[in-house]
């Protein structure tokens, strides 16, 4: 958006005091002017616009004037915004609406999945009298390991390890920071899996997509009002384990259900697989045994490390530096020692 297409805009905004003057003004602007103004004050303001590119994978609001977007991993300031506190607290509504809820002092974040979008709403009482606005996008195009491989995310040899993980159903984690790209490379690996291995998906919010008709997913549910139970991932894997999965996968390991789960891998379901928030395989051995601590206070950390070296084989490194993500490196937990557990990198002629 100009300059000057922006000052047309605030200059009918101007003229609402007045139903007279603003019915005409509205109609002797240009088409693009009109639907601009019907979208600040019906739709989503500036962000309707930024819905439809669809290199854009996340939105960020942090006031009614400051619009952020994330491009080709990029961030970039949106020269578009909403024009009054009114029209943003419109949107806003909306945007609740939208994931079937509501916000306020008693209810005060929404966090919902809609179609293709991750919002996260966070009320203005809890962000410096500011409602923050956070949309996360999900890919709609599912990357093949093999597009990977081309576009220079893993090499030949890592393709190659990768595959043999696969084939000879090994436990691994994949992890990375924020935005790192795991749960594409996880995708990516379960669409590899034959067509007649049921998989079950644990997560939070649906990101992750089944690899075949005989695969199913199961979401965590979080009621801030308590108007009905909250589910966790600990609850969904104890009833996983009774749905005939070939492999468990959980999207985000972050909490006491990692002692659920690495028990569960080590009583044989192999070929299971999960992402972690680390930024090294030797930060998300530590992080692993906090969390089965988590859920496991009384164990001590020798059987801690000791589970992790029975469940668990793999770990898949990925990261983001500057615009590029790529498969860091892969890792194979080789054996417990007096001092914990040691790693052995598989490609390290990568």
């Amino acid at each position: 958006m100009n300059n000057e297409m922006r000052k047309k805009i605030e200059s009918v905004f101007l003229l609402q005091k007045s139903q007279q003057n603003w019915q005409k003004a509205f109609l002797s602007e240009t088409p693009a002017v009109r639907q601009r103004i019907e979208q600040e004050l019906y739709e989503y303001g500036p962000l309707s616009q930024l819905f439809k590119d669809p290199e854009i994978t996340e939105i960020m609001v942090n006031r009614h004037d400051q619009v952020f977007y994330e491009k080709k991993g990029s961030l970039h300031q949106s020269a578009d915004f909403f024009y009054s506190e009114f029209t943003f607290r419109a949107a806003v509504e909306r945007l609740s609406n939208l994931c079937g809820t509501y916000m306020n002092r008693e209810k005060p974040f929404v966090e919902a999945q809609y179609k293709h979008m991750r919002i996260t709403l966070i009320f203005s009482e809890l962000a410096h009298s500011q409602t923050l606005i956070s949309i996360r996008f999900q890919s709609q195009s599912l990357l093949k390991l093999e597009h990977l491989r081309l576009i220079g995310f893993l090499s030949s040899p890592q393709h190659n390890c990768i595959m043999k993980i696969l084939d000879e159903r090994k436990n691994f984690i994949v992890i990375g920071a924020t935005g790192s790209g795991k749960t594409t490379l996880l995708q990516a690996l379960l669409a590899e899996l034959p067509q007649n291995e049921r998989v079950i998906t644990l997560e939070d919010t649906a990101e992750i997509r089944k690899p075949n008709q005989v695969s199913a997913g199961l979401l965590t549910r979080q009621d801030p009002s308590r108007q009905v139970p909250d589910v966790s991932l600990d609850d969904l894997l104890k009833r996983a384990l009774r749905l005939r999965p070939d492999r468990l996968v959980v999207g985000e390991i972050r909490g006491a259900e990692a002692s659920t789960l690495l028990l569960a891998l080590a009583s044989g379901h192999q070929g299971s697989a999960g992402t972690l928030h680390a930024q090294s395989a030797q930060e998300a051995l530590l992080r692993l045994e906090m969390l089965v601590q988590m859920g496991a206070p009384r164990w001590s950390l020798y059987s801690v490390r000791e589970l992790i070296r029975l469940s668990l084989q793999n770990i898949l490194v990925v990261e983001k530096s500057g615009q590029h993500r790529r498969l860091k490196a892969i890792y194979r937990i080789s054996s417990h020692e007096t001092n914990g557990l040691t790693l052995h990198r598989l490609d390290e002629n990568n």
